[in-house]
């Protein structure tokens, strides 16, 4: 697999060392296709890597999430139409676990976190045109967030993203980043 990792939207303030990819959000910085709102974002961060076929992405996420729609996580993107964010996003007061799949319009499924949102863990899964979300408070248990069909792109990128469409300044460490062959574990397998 290749793992050379670019950006689309780099942010004017990041680094990356001893494996750890650090970033500071710019100003008002978004993912999002007209749903509701009617308005199109394509301003977020997102560092990632080109691939193809099945794969498993999984990443550990350090952030201190505070203003409206604060978010981090990851992201899998074949182009500013078709792409599905996910992870922790600041809304109504508290974060929450969430994820957003785009397939020309933006969706939104959001829910309470069960732990210490300053510090989690994410995991997509490809298998053929299915997306398997997971994420994990503890970097052992793996609940599901979402399963969803995806359709199949000779090539997409896959990486961590992180926005703050409200504010800038969201600081974010992105930890333990690893691109594997796809993990083959049954649906309700959870770790």
């Amino acid at each position: 697999m290749n793992t050379e990792f670019y950006w689309i939207n780099a942010p004017e303030v990041w680094r990356e060392n001893d494996g750890t990819l650090s970033v500071v959000t710019d100003e008002q910085t978004d993912f999002w296709r007209k749903t509701w709102y009617g308005f199109e974002r394509f301003s977020g961060h997102f560092y990632g890597c080109d691939v193809s076929g099945d794969f498993t992405f999984q990443v550990k996420v350090i952030a201190d999430f505070s203003a409206l729609y604060d978010q981090a996580g990851i992201m899998l993107m074949v182009d500013e139409y078709h792409w599905l964010k996910a992870g922790i996003e600041f809304n109504d007061g508290a974060p929450a676990i969430g994820s957003v799949l785009t397939l020309g319009h933006s969706d939104w499924a959001t829910g309470v976190f069960p732990g210490n949102a300053n510090l989690f863990w994410m995991r997509l899964t490809r298998k053929g045109d299915s997306l398997r979300l997971q994420y994990s408070a503890d970097g052992k248990t793996w609940p599901l967030l979402r399963l969803a069909h995806f359709p199949v792109a000779n090539k997409c990128r896959v990486g961590v993203m992180c926005c703050t469409p409200q504010r800038g300044g969201l600081a974010v460490n992105f930890e333990d980043i690893v691109l594997s062959d796809a993990l083959n574990k049954d649906l309700h397998d959870l770790s």
